[in-house]
């Protein structure tokens, strides 16, 4: 594989702009989550032990909160503020994206995800802190060496093998888990409707014929189990920008029907480690006499473009023979269904993955041995000296995190217990620290009967109800679906999932019911941010309840009109009981939650940094979180884009002016030569006629003329 220099900045620009969104939509979130008014307050136990015993049992900064006079929830807004800005600055400023700064990123979430709980414990949580860390040993220390290193393409590679992992781990789970609906190839037609954030164009993606979306499904499991597996460690290098080219585009369709979640941003952001330099190379090349190849080299080529052939044709007749598509020319459409059974695909994966172990072995090894290579090309001894210490370092670390990484990977298909017993303990000594996570072996089933959705009803006299709207997650019929943007709501995802088990699986649900029946308004403005949208702005429920219903999209009219309504539903069971404050019922359940537990309140310190806090979280007050998300989009867009204007103002600039000087240079070279010129050639023709002169003398001297 070729530099990797520009790959490896686009890589750092993409984590460092996920940790902004992440930190930035936690932020306005914090009072409704983990305030001491919120669903679940976030406290730190009292232990009598040291700070570094305490950062070994739970790793999160909160433990500094008091020597910094502030509660744990102004703990939580500092660490969202603090990785904020410095993503910020990474993503605007190129000298900061370093090492040093990566690393506070990462300890900044590790911070948040430790103290959490069931709201920041999702998949991509895990994702974003692998790939935080990962950035942490790609990105340069500035402080020791330049921008670029010879071991940076090891470290580098630790992106794209796990960009791999998650990639085919996430396919496999689709097949593995035995979910009728991927085995059926209607996934994707129910998915539209099911998933988590489906938006406006999810809708019209629901209305394709049946055929078509049972195509997409298998090319869904095309692009993330042969894609993967042929692909991404194949040494061509068109291949690897085949593959990127796919991944891309099926993560570009997830965005544009599922929202821009940061699950599918971290996927694109691993994707370039696919890439090499001569991709983004752009500058204009001198036109040079062609240079006629030789027979090897065009023997060479040409054997390379069959090989890419033939790797896109396995593929395809992979694809078309394993799911058996036909094309029905009477009926126009195409047909398909898996010819293997669920144990064959099973032992499909146990068989691969020791293959698959030992490709990315050698991988790793060639990257490691071409590093090696390029430091005996550092200039002087001690440059070579500090380079090899370099690459012995960031390769042991790369191999060491490689080393973690087989554990998580190999228990997809049950094969941990073939891992050294030394791996393992090593394994869980650090997994509190999320240095490696796995991937879709928790894999969640699509409901065929519909998307469930929890409904939270509120009454003042227990006979009226009126139900609780939600900003992002369908309720009202005609709502139209939420577009968010890079915000993740939190609450609302949880509830998404709460809705196929449950109350009693769900504890942090309580303490929401019993917010709402207070009326907290840090709790409500996780519901609606506008109070007109809120049926109890001006007094709370006095009781409160929750159903399940079961959502689909609607079907356009076989007569060509337009859909009244987004959405339609049907009631399935009761959530929660019908509870009020003060009930025993909810007092009950809430001692089972854990939420009726006395904390030692600390005492309101008015502390500078205290009140500096309070200000910032009292002007975000009324935001919401795709409109902040989407504002910091923009402002950083519009920053990046004036930059880039005045470099190439700049620069276009610079291009003129050289001409310019260079023509008055020259022609200051041609006035000074002028007078040199005339003054030579003055003493010359002075010179000429003296010496014609002078031979007149001698020739009347001569013997001859006297005579």
């Amino acid at each position: 594989m070729g530099e990797v220099r520009i790959p490896r900045q686009m890589f750092l620009w993409s984590m460092a702009s996920i940790y902004l969104f992440a930190f930035a939509s936690l932020y306005i979130q914090i009072p409704g989550l983990y305030g001491k008014d919120g669903v679940k307050p976030v406290h730190m136990p009292r232990v009598q032990s040291s700070l570094l015993e305490k950062l070994q049992d739970t790793p999160s900064l909160l433990w500094l909160t008091p020597s910094l006079g502030i509660g744990p929830q102004q703990g939580l807004e500092l660490i969202c503020l603090v990785g904020a800005l410095l993503s910020l600055g990474a993503v605007l400023l190129s000298a900061l994206r370093d090492r040093l700064v990566y690393l506070c990123l990462w300890v900044l979430y590790l911070s948040l995800y430790t103290v959490g709980g069931d709201f920041l414990h999702s998949e991509w949580d895990n994702l974003l802190l692998e790939a935080g860390f990962l950035a942490f040993l790609v990105a340069p220390c500035l402080l020791l060496q330049s921008s670029s290193a010879p071991h940076d393409s090891v470290t580098f590679w630790l992106t794209r093998w796990l960009l791999f992992r998650l990639v085919l781990c996430t396919g496999v789970s689709k097949l593995a888990s035995g979910d009728p609906c991927w085995w059926d190839l209607t996934a994707l037609s129910r998915h539209y409707d099911t998933q988590a954030s489906p938006t406006p164009l999810a809708w019209y993606a629901y209305q394709l014929p049946d055929w078509l979306s049972r195509l997409g499904a298998v090319c869904v499991l095309a692009a993330e189990i042969a894609v993967p597996l042929v692909m991404f460690f194949i040494p061509v290098r068109g291949l690897r920008i085949n593959a990127f080219s796919i991944e891309v585009v099926l993560q570009l369709f997830n965005i544009l029907l599922g929202g821009c979640s940061l699950s599918h941003l971290l996927t694109i952001a691993l994707s370039f480690s696919l890439l090499d330099d001569e991709v983004f190379e752009c500058t204009p090349v001198p036109k040079k006499k062609a240079k006629t190849k030789t027979w090897g080299q065009f023997l060479a080529s040409a054997l390379t473009c069959l090989f890419r052939l033939a790797v896109q044709l396995l593929i395809v007749f992979s694809a078309v023979m394993f799911f058996k598509l036909e094309i029905n020319w009477e009926k126009k459409m195409v047909t398909s269904k898996p010819t293997f059974s669920q144990e064959s695909f099973n032992d499909f994966v146990k068989q691969i993955q020791v293959p698959s172990i030992w490709i990315g072995v050698l991988s790793l090894t060639w990257e490691g041995v071409a590093a090696l290579l390029k430091c005996l090309y550092v200039r002087g001894a001690l440059g070579k000296l500090w380079a090899f210490i370099q690459w012995v370092t960031f390769t042991a670390a790369t191999v060491g995190v490689f080393t973690l990484s087989l554990v998580p990977y190999t228990a997809l298909a049950g094969m941990s217990n073939k891992i050294l017993p030394e791996v393992q303990e090593a394994y869980e000594a650090v997994e509190k620290f999320q240095l490696v996570s796995s991937y879709g072996i928790h894999h969640r089933m699509i409901p065929p009967a519909g998307r469930p959705e929890i409904i939270i009803e509120g009454s003042a006299d227990k006979k009226a109800w009126t139900e609780l709207s939600f900003m992002y997650k369908p309720s009202s019929m005609s709502a139209v679906p939420a577009v968010l943007g890079p915000h993740e709501p939190r609450l609302d995802r949880l509830l998404w999932e709460a809705a196929r088990e449950n109350h009693d699986q769900s504890p942090w649900f309580t303490g929401l019911i019993q917010r709402l029946l207070e009326g907290k308004q840090e709790v409500v403005s996780l519901l609606q941010v506008d109070e007109a949208q809120y049926p109890f702005s001006s007094k709370p429920p006095a009781f409160i309840r929750a159903k399940v219903y079961h959502y689909h999209f609607t079907r356009t009219p076989e007569d060509g009109t337009e859909a009244r309504t987004w959405w339609k539903r049907q009631l399935v069971r009761d959530f929660f009981p019908t509870v009020k404050l003060g009930d025993p019922l909810l007092e009950e359940l809430l001692s089972e939650a854990g939420l009726k537990e006395k904390f030692p309140v600390q005492p309101i310190s008015n502390t500078p940094l205290s009140q500096a806090l309070t200000v910032i979280q009292s002007q975000s007050n009324g935001l919401s979180g795709h409109l902040l998300t989407l504002s910091l989009f923009a402002t950083v867009a519009s920053i990046l884009l004036l930059k880039f204007l005045f470099s190439r103002t700049g620069s276009s600039k610079a291009t003129k002016a050289r001409p310019v000087a260079f023509e008055q240079k020259s022609k200051k070279s041609r006035d000074h030569a002028e007078p040199s010129e005339k003054s030579r050639a003055a003493p010359n023709r002075g010179g000429r006629k003296e010496n014609s002169e002078e031979r007149k003398m001698d020739s009347d001297k001569s013997p001859r003329k006297r005579k």
